[in-house]
């Protein structure tokens, strides 16, 4: 394993080299120019998961590499076009690294660095290699140097390490992106898709909310850009999620914003939820593909596949629609509205019930209310209730969960992560009931359109069994609901809320 180390700044690499030289055979095998990009998801995967992903180019080879945070490779491959996504690089320890941190992001590029190589062998009496150095030269950065020991010559590395020791040098303790963030005044994990905000327990209701939506907006924005350009599907889930909180926000939060301005975006934020949909169950279907195709007999498999270009066609068609309505001065002026409305101050005096009130005594009020509704709804779903009943109550677990969100840190940790976990877990089971039932049904509308396409028959003889695999699926899943829903219940969340 290589060691790395950081020159001070009064010993440049040309000198070391030269010392070097005046102590030892040495033989300097390649000077050059490079280019270093770093990549990572949009959220930071790999940063988070303690890796950094990094293209090294000279004229005569191109190699991506997989390293920690201490500088040690994990996976490297010979490469000169980064793919897009993790499933798209050739078979590799490197891809079976980057796929399951990846996994539907893209690699988006974080910071390019030019800098000159030179390589250096330490050689012994024989002239054999028996160390392997290979410096950076940054013009920004403080040089580094790699030492990679030459397997069987242990004590080359100890020889060195000796005559180093006197010059200063430092191992390195954090890599260069951290330094290179650091000029464009960023940060690594700098977009995080969690919400997290702290607030006082006895602030306004009314500036409270506004902060909650302000922390939301950012995150709209922040996912606009590759919503539209359609980077990857996690963008525009980021966005939607962050315009459903906005929603069930202007919609639970009562009584502390203007009637006429609440009414007004709401209204705006539903038709924002309406006009993402589409191109968002076209995602969720290209995604579960994968799975869809291995759930059919081995002998179906390849018959599904133009169901696949079916759903392609479908969502450039929805993608192209949407990309529209984000360029509209419907979306860009309303929400530029939306913006100046939250940066404007609160009234001192506001009419608004609950608008002075503090926010930790309307949350408390609030979480209760949503929860009670939940367990009466929750109570009434028997073994005979519709579909719709199950899908109420998901949409209730919803606006409590966000609830929750908002305000989690104004209560013990300790006590909420129970019930956290339990709505989770029951939120899991209605979120699949109702996943499965809409892919049921679009599904078998999907068919219909195809039909008229002349599609094979064997296609839908596939997506029969297709349909058919969903429909048990959301039968099973739909066994689960009552245990989840039991396991809420106990989990005490009542008295956690209680004013």
């Amino acid at each position: 394993m290589s060691l790395n180390y950081e020159l001070p700044a009064n010993l440049t690499v040309e000198k070391l080299i030269a010392n070097l030289g005046a102590s030892m055979p040495i033989h300097v095998t390649s000077k050059q120019y490079a280019i270093k990009t770093y990549y990572d998801s949009f959220d930071w995967r790999l940063y988070s998961n303690g890796l950094i992903g990094e293209l090294n180019r000279t004229k005569t080879s191109a190699s991506f590499s997989v390293i920690d945070l201490e500088g040690h490779t994990q996976a490297a491959l010979e490469i000169v076009e980064i793919p897009t996504f993790a499933d798209q690089f050739q078979e590799s320890p490197l891809k079976d690294i980057l796929l399951p941190v990846l996994d539907v992001r893209a690699l988006l590029t974080i910071c390019t660095l030019d800098y000159e190589v030179i390589q250096v062998n330490i050689l012994n009496a024989d002239e054999k290699t028996v160390l392997r150095l290979v410096f950076e030269k940054h013009e920004l950065f403080s040089s580094r140097l790699s030492v990679q020991p030459v397997k069987g010559y242990d004590k080359a590395i100890e020889h060195f390490l000796e005559f180093i020791q006197p010059l200063n040098l430092t191992e390195i303790q954090q890599p260069i992106l951290l330094s290179a963030l650091r000029l464009q005044g960023r940060k690594p994990k700098e977009y995080s898709s969690k919400f997290t905000i702290n607030l006082a327990p006895d602030l306004r209701a009314d500036i409270a909310s506004k902060y909650i939506y302000s922390h939301l907006l950012k995150t709209i924005k922040a996912n606009e850009h590759g919503t539209i350009a359609n980077t990857d599907s996690e963008f525009l889930h980021d966005f939607r999620v962050a315009v459903r909180r906005t929603r069930s926000g202007l919609s639970q939060i009562k009584n502390v914003l203007p009637h006429k301005a609440s009414a007004r975006f709401n209204e705006f934020f539903c038709w924002l939820g309406q006009v993402t949909t589409p191109t968002r169950d076209l995602d969720v279907y290209l995604i579960n593909f994968a799975d869809y195709k291995t759930s059919l007999p081995v002998e179906m498999r390849n018959d599904i596949d133009p169901l696949h270009d079916f759903l392609v066609y479908k969502h450039k068609q929805a993608q192209k629609q949407l990309a529209k309505k984000l360029r509209s001065s419907k979306y860009l002026s309303t929400l530029a509205e939306w913006e100046q409305f939250l940066s404007s101050p609160a009234p001192k005096n506001p009419t608004e019930a609950n608008a002075k009130l503090a926010i930790k005594d309307l949350a408390s009020r609030r979480i209760l209310k949503v929860y009670k509704r939940v367990i009466k709804e929750g109570n009434a779903i028997t073994d005979q209730s519709p579909a719709d009943a199950l899908h109420t109550l998901r949409k209730t677990c919803k606006k409590l969960r966000y609830l929750i969100e908002f305000f989690q840190n104004l209560y013990p940790e300790n006590q909420l992560k129970p019930v956290i976990k339990s709505l989770k877990e029951l939120q899991e089971v209605l979120g699949n009931f109702q996943d499965y039932e809409v892919q049921e049904q679009h599904l078998r509308l999907f068919s219909e359109e195809m039909l008229a396409l002349g599609v094979h028959a064997n296609t839908f003889l596939a997506m029969g069994v297709l349909i058919q695999t969903i429909h048990e699926r959301k039968t099973t899943t739909r066994r689960h609901f009552a245990e989840r829903f039991t396991a809420f219940k106990s989990a005490h969340s009542k008295s956690v809320f209680t004013v």
